[in-house]
């Protein structure tokens, strides 16, 4: 701490929220190895560390929007930023989708149950909504001068286009970053890591300036909850009803008509 007087105030603004950041993996860290320990359910472990994850997704992300307006002109701060922590939530999260619309992949692939499936569904949107008055209660501390209690609760629209492209936006990306998880499953774990956490900074850079490049429906409640009580409408549809529409179009494509094609493709060859 006593280190920390010493630099330039936005240095310490920034290293405080690395901190917290920091924190926040460990605990949740700690939290995971005593939930493997201790329960013995395979719903309340599911439960458990589907929360965890979707948590520590959230305030981590909540944390990222406070550090990229540190430094608006220089973007490459704050990708660099998400990058790694993208490597680090892949890293501690691994057997969790913190994202509904990969329970929902999941599901439709069959490779959960829909028991487990709506486990899962129940503690992201838990989850999502206690990260929210959780970063909240933290804020209000005032540990940097970016932590102000009240913009957790206002309304930031991260909606900068017309709502037909922002829908198109966060299908495309959703149907992207969830046939990159399907495809990658062959690769090595650390390697497969690393390529969608490439993936996502790429995707946070293509659109973050358009809708916010969430494509994850209970990470959009999180860090726009005010905006889901003003236009519920606008944004349920883009991003909830958006991001579905790209599981649904990526299941369907590799598992109807990609096939579909190929054993025609192979008919044709025969005859």
């Amino acid at each position: 701490m006593l280190a920390l007087l010493g630099l330039k105030p936005e240095v310490q603004d920034t290293c405080t929220s690395l901190g917290l950041m920091l924190s926040v993996v460990l605990f949740m860290g700690l939290a995971r190895v005593i939930a493997r320990q201790r329960l013995h359910s395979p719903k309340a472990h599911a439960f458990v560390l589907e929360f965890l994850a979707t948590f520590q997704l959230c305030c981590c992300t909540h944390e990222l929007l406070v550090l990229s307006e540190q430094d608006p002109a220089n973007p490459t701060w704050p990708l660099t930023l998400i990058y790694f922590f993208s490597l680090v939530h892949g890293l501690t999260s691994v057997g969790t989708a913190s994202n509904p619309c990969g329970v929902m992949m999941q599901m439709m692939l069959g490779g959960m149950s829909p028991e487990l499936g709506a486990i899962g569904l129940l503690a992201q949107l838990i989850s999502a909504l206690c990260s929210r008055y959780c970063i909240g209660a933290l804020w209000s501390l005032r540990l940097t001068k970016y932590h102000v209690s009240e913009r957790s609760f206002a309304c930031r629209n991260p909606i900068h286009v017309d709502l037909p492209k922002a829908v198109v936006i966060e299908t495309i990306f959703s149907f992207i970053f969830h046939s990159a998880l399907l495809h990658f499953q062959e690769i090595r774990t650390k390697l497969r890591i690393h390529l969608l956490a490439a993936l996502i900074t790429f995707l946070v850079y293509a659109g973050g300036s358009l809708t916010g490049a969430v494509f994850n429906p209970a990470l959009a409640l999180s860090l726009h909850f005010k905006c889901f009580d003003e236009a519920f409408s606008q944004f349920f549809i883009v991003y909830c009803l958006a991001p579905s529409l790209g599981i649904l179009f990526m299941v369907l494509m590799f598992s109807l008509f990609l096939p579909r094609l190929y054993n025609n493709h192979i008919i044709n060859k025969k005859e």
